[in-house]
């Protein structure tokens, strides 16, 4: 069984999903949902830490990164070891490869290239 570490900024994407959706579309019993059922799937690493999808098989870039979807959300970790680190949790309509690899990607990693 893998061990699960979330990145500082990990943990804050958490939080920012939460206060979002409990604040500004007032349902904080969304809120409590959204986040328990994306941290359930995370959860679920810990048994099989590869059975996220690889985003290198989606985008021509290197990189470990693999992703598991929760609803409108995107866990992104990798492996190491027996750890799983949970790096970033992006809502998925958003550039989440800009949020994680910067601008320099542009447009040479669109899907289906």
């Amino acid at each position: 069984m893998a061990n699960i570490k979330y990145s500082p900024q990990a943990r804050r994407d958490l939080e920012k999903i939460g206060d979002y959706i409990a604040a500004d579309l007032k349902s904080p019993i969304a809120a409590l949902n959204t986040v328990n059922r994306i941290q359930d799937a995370v959860d679920r690493l810990a048994d099989f830490p590869d059975s996220g999808a690889l985003l290198s098989a989606h985008y021509r870039i290197a990189s470990d990164y693999r992703f598991v979807v929760s609803g409108n959300y995107l866990a992104f970790y990798h492996v190491d070891g027996d750890s799983v680190f949970v790096d970033r949790i992006l809502y998925g309509r958003q550039d989440y490869m800009k949020t994680l690899f910067g601008d320099h990607l542009a447009n040479d990693n669109d899907p289906g290239q």
